[in-house]
């Protein structure tokens, strides 16, 4: 063990010795075009950092601008592309004394300029640059709660001397431009340009008078105004500039190429330059005009029904022709802006305020707390912010290199509004503008049509809802889940249901159906044949006759409608299950090895059409672990393919899923439902009972010695399991009292049955009489009768009566002591 923590610590201690070696191989080439990005990737890669950059003096010495940076974006940390020399910021502290800085983040608070907004806790690093007496230093964040270790720091004093030379696309005296990098002189106009660029434009080296101009005269004229504010230097600040712009040609379709360019400033008699590269992302670019765009988004508008859909629509149309790093569109509800789709999702992304405003998915805010936004929707008409933009945080922190608002305007009014980011400055071109405002126009009134689909969706849904059960029973030794998935194809109400039915026993019956259509009449005889069905049930008939009951009332309604269903008794106890089919899909059974088998259970007719119909019983086996799956045809059959395809792929799809979690399972499996059709799904996990109790019954005949037999039968059987004496006597007198009742007040067979799982002890007799028996309200000394039901009560934990086959059953409860 001590060798292998040798071993560990060894491989720590060689981090330095390998970063060394490592920028040893990258300054070999001093004038590539990466390098100063590749130097600062190894503080990346060996001292754990997980941002870094190179600041260096502008003109005059002042501001310090970011000249290279590499790692996660530098605004989650709230850093700057520039600092005045003369302020308090750590890199100016740094390149005045010319000391390193190690800042926890208890330290960094005492630097204002450090940070702009404390979005996390990280520590920073700030050292000068030693070859060029600190005229440069590299900055670089730990999110370590300990900050840099001491490998750290050293790995990173080995690349502040790597990253002094020349700032990457300006030549050093006497050197060439690389053959893809520009150097653009913005006092002059004149441009140097590498061989790359010059064939991209189409032009020679002989044929190139080196003025910007030239080049700007070979660009599509819509292009023009966007690239005219990167190349004036009125138009840019210190910092990176990015922009995709289109180059004629001679034959064919424009070029697109793309500028990546920084302003550096100047001095000792040099002017400002920009300085960057320019390539060809024709590859990347598709021929789809803006124009295409709008089309492409008017057609997907179209079929999107509902505001999630047109949300959707529109960030596919809008994030990936703008490159936009945050996109949200949201509804205007009661003065509040109603999120229905953030990308990237995650609230981190997000400003503060639509953190704290997150009420389940999505966020909503009040309009109020962002003035900027409110007034842009006042007036209606798009807005563009770009970098540096005096705007609430909320809306700041949205588009820190640019922000557009959209307002969506519908009907007369506005519908919402959209909101588009940049995290590096963009610049809004023409094309751009007029994408952005033909877009608002069409999803504000696409918006307003899904609101009201959705209203109208949700009401017919809320109405499908009442006619379900709200909630599955808790079973002994088994898990059961369901699922409804309306259908979206339109507003008709649909006829699939299901229900789990506990039954006396420790069965449970599992009822899953479709009746044929999609009206208010097709929703109404699902509601009443669910409630037929378990009255029936729960009357304690076998699932044949439970079936044979629902077919008679369902013929005798004289309705032309008819309905599908099988119905699954499950004992809980014993492990098996008969199931009766009505011309619905037989049940599908995932065995604990993860085979899959599709039940061979006989069917009948469906529901409905034939008054005397057979409807037999199939016997089902369970083992612990076995998963019952029942559905509807909307989830198995689609147009494609038949109902034994859709049943073969349902059942590969419940064999490839874990049973663990049954409610995983069961959205696994309707991932892929088509919603021209309601679906219900209906799933069992079998775990076998962990105490299975023990019963005994006894019919009791009608003879003057009953109730004594009744009370010998019961002693017998309570010494049989071990219930001490003590708790004999009150069993006793319950039972006397249940049996004389059955005797004295009904006619036909009586029945009793006793129940004991761990200390409950069930009493419970069942006659052929339908009248519930009713407890006094007050007896006088001189009454013979009526005290039984009274202790009955005393002595019972719990009591009651249910309806069972053509009686009822009288039942109680008692806890045992020992």
């Amino acid at each position: 063990m001590a060798d292998v923590v040798s071993e560990g610590a060894a491989g720590r201690r060689t981090r330095t010795v390998r970063a060394e070696d490592a920028l040893k191989t990258l300054t070999t080439d001093p004038d590539s075009p990466e390098r100063l990005r590749r130097v600062l990737e190894q503080a990346l890669v060996f001292a754990g950092a997980t941002f870094a950059a190179v600041y260096t003096p502008g003109a005059d010495g002042d501001p310090l601008c970011l000249v290279e940076s590499v790692g996660v974006p530098r605004t989650f940390y709230g850093l700057r592309d520039s600092y005045t020399r003369s302020g308090r910021s750590p890199v100016a502290e740094v390149l005045r004394t010319g000391r390193p800085l190690w800042l926890g983040p208890a330290e960094l608070a005492a630097f204002p300029e450090a940070r702009r907004t404390p979005a996390r806790e990280f520590s920073l690093a700030v050292l000068p640059g030693q070859a060029d007496g600190g005229g440069t230093c590299l900055l670089a964040v730990s999110e370590e709660a300990a900050g840099f270790d001491s490998e750290g720091r050293a790995c990173l004093e080995l690349i502040a001397d790597a990253v002094i030379g020349p700032v990457p696309g300006r030549p050093a005296e006497g050197e060439e431009l690389q053959s893809g990098a520009f150097s653009l002189a913005m006092d002059s106009g004149r441009v140097e340009v590498g061989d790359d660029i010059l064939d991209l434009f189409g032009l020679s080296r002989d044929a190139f008078d080196g003025k910007v101009e030239t080049l700007l005269g070979l660009t599509v004229p819509e292009d023009l105004p966007s690239l005219m504010s990167v190349v004036e230097a009125d138009h840019m600040s210190i910092g990176e500039r990015e922009l995709e712009f289109r180059v004629l040609q001679p034959t064919g379709p424009p070029r697109w190429l793309r500028l990546s360019g920084r302003l550096l400033p100047g001095g000792e008699g040099r002017p400002a330059r920009l300085v960057g590269t320019v390539g060809d992302v024709s590859a990347l670019r598709s021929d789809v005009t803006d124009v295409a765009r709008v089309q492409r988004l008017a057609a997907a508008l179209a079929v999107a029904g509902t505001v999630h859909d047109v949300s959707q629509a529109v960030v596919s149309a809008l994030r990936g022709p703008l490159q936009a790093d945050r996109i949200a569109l949201a509804e205007l509800e009661n003065e509040r802006l109603v999120v229905t789709v953030l990308d990237p999702p995650e609230p981190e992304a997000w400003p503060e305020l639509w953190r704290m405003e997150w009420r389940s998915e999505w966020p909503d805010a009040p309009v109020r707390a962002m003035p900027t936004l409110a007034a842009a929707l006042r007036e209606g008409r798009a807005q563009i912010w770009p970098a540096g933009a005096a705007l609430e945080p909320a809306l700041a922190d949205v588009g820190p290199g640019g922000l557009a608002v959209l307002p969506l305007p519908a009907a007369g009014r506005m519908a919402g509004a959209c909101l588009i980011g940049w995290d590096a400055p963009h610049d809004f071109g023409t094309d751009e503008r007029a994408l952005l405002t033909a877009s608002a126009g069409l999803a504000g009134q696409a918006l307003m049509r899904a609101h009201a689909f959705d209203a109208e969706h949700e009401l017919v849904g809320m109405l499908q809802r009442q006619l379900l059960p709200r909630r599955l029973p808790r079973l002994p030794g088994a898990v059961a889940v369901a699922r409804y998935l309306p259908s979206t194809a339109g507003l008709e109400l649909g006829g699939d249901w299901y229900d789990v039915i506990p039954l006396p026993d420790n069965h449970v019956a599992l009822v899953i159906g479709d009746v044929q259509g999609h009206s208010a009449g097709a929703a109404t005889l699902m509601g009443q044949m669910r409630t037929a069905l378990r009255a029936y049930a729960v009357e304690g008939h076998p699932p044949d006759v439970v079936v044979s009951h629902a077919n008679r009332l369902l013929t005798d309604m004289e309705t032309d409608l008819f309905a599908t269903c099988a119905y699954v008794d499950v004992d809980l106890e014993e492990g098996s299950a008969w199931c009766v089919r009505a011309g619905h899909l037989p049940p599908v059974l995932r065995h604990p090895d993860g085979s899959t088998d599709i039940a061979e259970a006989e069917g009948g007719p469906p529901l409905g059409v034939v008054t005397q119909a057979d409807f037999p019983m199939s016997p089902l086996r369970l083992q612990p672990g076995t998963v019952i799956a029942l559905t509807t045809d909307g989830l198995v059959e689609t147009t494609e393919d038949d109902i034994d395809v859709g049943m073969d792929r349902f059942a590969h799809g419940l064999a490839v899923s874990d049973p663990t979690h049954l409610g995983l399972v069961a959205d696994a499996l309707l991932g892929n439902a088509r919603r021209s059709d309601d679906v219900a799904l209906l799933l069992l996990r079998y775990d076998g009972m962990a105490t299975r109790p023990q019963r005994e019954g006894w019919t009791v005949w009608r003879v003057p010695q009953a109730v004594g037999q009744a009370r010998r039968f019961t002693r017998r059987t309570l010494r049989t399991w071990g219930v001490p004496a003590d708790d004999m006597d009150a069993v006793l007198l319950v039972v006397s009292e249940l049996v004389t009742n059955a005797l004295v007040h009904t006619d036909g067979r009586v029945r009793l049955d006793l129940t004991r799982i761990n200390h409950r002890l069930r009493v419970a007799v069942t006659d052929a009489s339908p009248r519930t028996p009713v407890k006094p309200t007050s007896i006088g000394w001189e009454a013979t009768g009526g005290r039984g039901i009274l202790l009955v009560e005393a002595l019972s934990a719990t009591w009651g009566t249910v309806p069972v086959s053509g009686g009822k059953q009288v039942w109680s409860e008692l806890t045992l002591r020992g």
